[in-house]
This record gives C-alpha cells, structure tokens and sequence, in this order.
C-alpha cells in the first residue's frame, strides 16, 4: 500500500481519497468500503456489542451499581419491619419500578424491630443522596419472596432444608438473611472507592460505606449473641448458618476468600489470636472488596455476572450490569 493510501486509511477526513484509490488498485473495493462506513468518528464499530470491559465507564455507572443494592436493602428492611415498602413513603425514589415480589412483614422481637425500621429508613436516605447526587434508575425488579430465600439457604446449607426457610418467621431467621444483603454492598463500596475520580463521589459513596458498615456491624452482633444456639427446627447453629452463607458468596464470587462468618479458626482472627469474627476483615484487618462481577455473581446466586436469578430475576439496571447482561 502507498503512502497516500497509509495516510487516508489513518486520516478519517481522507475517506473519499482512501475510496478512489481501493476502487483503482483493489479488486474487492466494495467489500472494504462496506467495512469503513461502520466506523464511527471515534473508532469504534458502529452496532458491535458493548460489555463493561469495553465501555467508558465514569463514577455514575460505578455507583448505580450500588443502587441496585440499596434498593434491595430498602425493600426488605420496610417490609421487614413495617409490612409496607417504598410505595408506601417515598414512591417517587422507586421512578416507577416494580414492587418486589413476595417481601412481608417479619415476626420480630421488639428490640430487633426497631433497629431494622431505622435501618429501612437510613436505606431510604441513601436512596435519596444517590439519585440527587448522580442521578438514578427505575426500582429493578426484586424477588424477595419466602421461596427465593429457601432456595438460597438451601444452597448455604447443601441440601433441601424441611421445612424450607423462611426469612419473615422469626426474629434468627430475618437475621440470618439480612446477614446475606447489607454485607454484600459494603465489600463492593470498598471496591468502588479506589476508582472514583469526582470528588463528590467519593464523598458519597464514603459516607454511604460509613453507614453499611454500621448495619453489618450490627447485625453480626446481634448474631454472634446467639451463635451458639440451633435454630429451628434445623440441626445448624447460627454460626454454622453464617460460615455457610460466607463459603456460598466466596464460591459465587470466584475471587478467593473475601468473606468470614462469625466463628473462624484462629490463624483467621484478627491477629490469629482469636475465633470471634463479629467484623469480617483480612490478615490486617482491613475490609475485603469486590469488583462489579463479583458482585452480580452472587446477588444473582447463579456464580455469573453475564446470568440474572437470586434477587435480581431480570437482572439489574445500570449501564455496567446492562452491558453484562447483553453478553447472555
């Protein structure tokens, strides 16, 4: 090829020169004027499928991911506590979206009813900065029925668990599967933090992480308490519940060991010096993270970011997952 031809294949402004020279020197000129008219000014191929590895991401994108969370967090803890969802108080936040499918009011003791109530409202508050921070997304759909739930500890358990669990019948088993929610939007915060490039993001995804840290905290309190207690009408203890429920999300994730349950061995406590594990933290104590795939690998309990089921039965919303999803 002559240096014109070089030149006009480099320089997009120079199509009509790179056209005449292929139609006089090349005996297919059509085929590779066809293949140039899908290439848009930017260089990319106009109609090719976009993943997230291929995007231009920007902080937006990468906090949308944790809307999808918050949503889900909201709707449970509401309901959870109150019998009644984001419809209910703050509709306009949902834009729309769906109401999550099977949520009830749980049977909870008084002191564990309060403490879910102000954590459903806190959702509510981190719902509100996000959308007026960066803007939002319509309410992805939500399976939060009994059934999901039972077929998820089915999983953590290893085999079909009689009667099949139900999150709402008490006090242990609502704990148990919060233990399965909040944590796992902490870790993805953690891992969203070090790529945020606006100051205003990471201010807000900061103060957010401050919070979901607090509830997980919480909750593994409230857990440990009883650690050592069966829970009925089934032979596990609450420990061996949450070891389980941790073992399951570090299978779906696929990156290694970046979740503990309550009880550990010792060369996994802080400092190998003890098996209590009420906080979740690495050989420096410091919190694990996740990357987006990870993420959707286990809030949709298929082990694949590319296939939605668990929580997500459509999958979720946002440029990132969407690109995820256009990969099925």
């Amino acid at each position: 090829m002559s240096t014109k031809a070089c030149n006009a294949f480099i320089n997009l402004n120079k199509l009509p020169d790179l056209f005449l020279y292929f139609r006089e020197k090349m005996a297919f000129p059509y085929l590779l004027i066809a293949f140039l008219l899908t290439i848009n000014i930017s260089g990319a191929i106009v109609g090719a499928p976009t993943s997230p590895e291929t995007m231009r991401v920007d902080d937006r994108d990468r906090i949308h991911i944790a809307l999808n969370l918050e949503f889900l967090e909201t709707e449970f803890f509401l309901n959870g506590a109150l019998g009644r969802g984001l419809d209910s108080i703050a509709p306009e936040l949902a834009a729309g979206g769906p109401p999550p499918a099977g949520a009830k009011k749980a049977n909870l003791d008084f002191l564990t009813k309060n403490i879910i109530e102000e954590f459903a409202y806190q959702e509510i508050g981190h719902l509100r900065a996000i959308i007026s921070t960066i803007g939002g997304f319509p309410r992805p759909q939500l399976d939060l029925s009994p059934q999901n739930f039972a077929n998820i500890f089915d999983h953590v358990a290893g085999y079909n668990l009689v009667p099949p669990f139900d999150p709402y019948f008490n006090t242990v088993n609502y704990l148990l599967a919060s233990y399965a929610i909040p944590y796992v939007g902490l870790v993805g915060y953690v891992g969203t933090i070090p790529n945020l490039v606006n100051s205003t993001s990471r201010r807000l995804v900061a103060g957010l992480l401050g919070v979901e840290s607090g509830q997980d905290a919480v909750i593994r309190t409230l857990l440990y308490q009883r650690a050592n207690e069966k829970v009925f009408p089934y032979s596990m203890t609450v420990a061996d519940f949450t070891n389980r429920i941790s073992d399951l999300r570090n299978r779906l994730g696929m990156s290694g060991n970046k979740d503990e349950g309550l009880i550990v061995p010792q060369e996994l406590g802080a400092e190998n010096r003890t098996q209590s594990n009420i906080l979740s933290a690495d050989a420096n104590s410091l919190s694990y993270s996740r990357t987006p795939p990870e993420i959707f690998r286990i809030v949709y309990g298929t082990g694949s970011e590319n296939k939605p089921g668990g929580f997500f039965p459509n999958g979720a919303n946002g440029r990132i997952a969407k690109g995820f999803l256009a990969r099925i």
